[in-house]
């Protein structure tokens, strides 16, 4: 009994372990944060798949396959750190978005809520139809496959030359992630909740489906009324002004540019 006792004074861990335990976990799962849009998660899911391959290898004692997966893990992680090197670089540069870095953050997300007013404001006053989306944490890379891929930053003339009539894009949606234009020309989901004003056209439906599936913000310009309506968390606000506009970019694009500002410039 006291043999039993004094093992497991050997596994209770101290405060120092404590700590260490929730140092190790905090990284993890940060980490898994990182990569959790990028084939990085994908590359783990396998390497898991693998370790179980092996594990149940040695157990049944198949040496040629135990051999050979010895032989992959040990050339592996130095294909690993080559192919899949621009998301270590990403991961790497969004690590050092620390507490010192969020006055640029903020800086930078100003100048994106700026432009995305002026561009709204002219559209509004030349009855110009648009819609814009904010990506926030739910990735749309499957709407943005269906228009045309862009890497733009976000300015009031790209925007507003997007929309311009007859211009080959003007008819779909622009996804914009954080300050930059990712793609034009998109198609989106249109909502299947009956819109009882009648004024609401294609753009508002397609706006309204898409915050019902996701936690985008999008703008709407409607090109008969001149109004500006916005549909996030599955509500749309009809002609909302610009200073509600502006309430709702500052809520959402300063935490959104925060997440990839330094991705994008690595």
């Amino acid at each position: 009994m006291n043999a039993l006792w004094e093992q497991f004074q050997v596994i209770r861990p101290d405060w120092a372990d404590l700590i260490e335990i929730v140092i190790v976990a905090a990284l993890v799962y940060r980490l898994l944060l990182l990569i959790q849009r990028t084939r990085a998660m994908q590359m783990i899911l396998g390497v898991g798949f693998l370790a179980g391959v092996y594990f149940f290898a040695r157990i049944l004692n198949f040496t040629l396959i135990r051999t050979l997966l010895e032989t992959l893990f040990q050339f592996g992680a130095i294909a690993a750190l080559v192919v899949f090197q621009p998301e270590l670089r990403a991961a790497l540069a969004r690590l050092g978005q620390t507490r010192m870095f969020r006055i640029f953050v903020k800086l930078e997300g100003s100048k994106v809520v700026e432009e995305l007013l002026e561009a709204v404001e002219q559209l509004s006053r030349t009855k110009t139809g648009a819609i814009i989306v904010l990506e926030n944490d739910v990735a749309l890379d499957d709407y943005a496959h269906t228009g045309r891929a862009l890497e733009a930053r976000v300015s009031k003339e790209i925007l507003v030359t997007i929309f311009t009539p007859l211009s080959p894009l003007h008819d779909g949606a622009v996804i914009i992630v954080g300050n930059s234009i990712k793609a034009a020309g998109v198609i989106l989901p249109l909502t299947q909740t009956r819109l009882h004003d009648k004024s609401l056209g294609t753009r508002h439906r397609a706006a309204l489906g898409l915050a019902e599936e996701s936690d985008a913000l999008v703008i709407v310009v409607s090109e008969e009324t001149a109004y500006i309506s916005v549909a996030h968390r599955g509500r749309l606000e009809v002609g909302v002004a610009v200073g509600r506009v502006r309430e709702l970019l500052e809520g959402v694009v300063p935490d959104v540019v925060g997440s990839v500002l330094k991705e994008s410039r690595s």
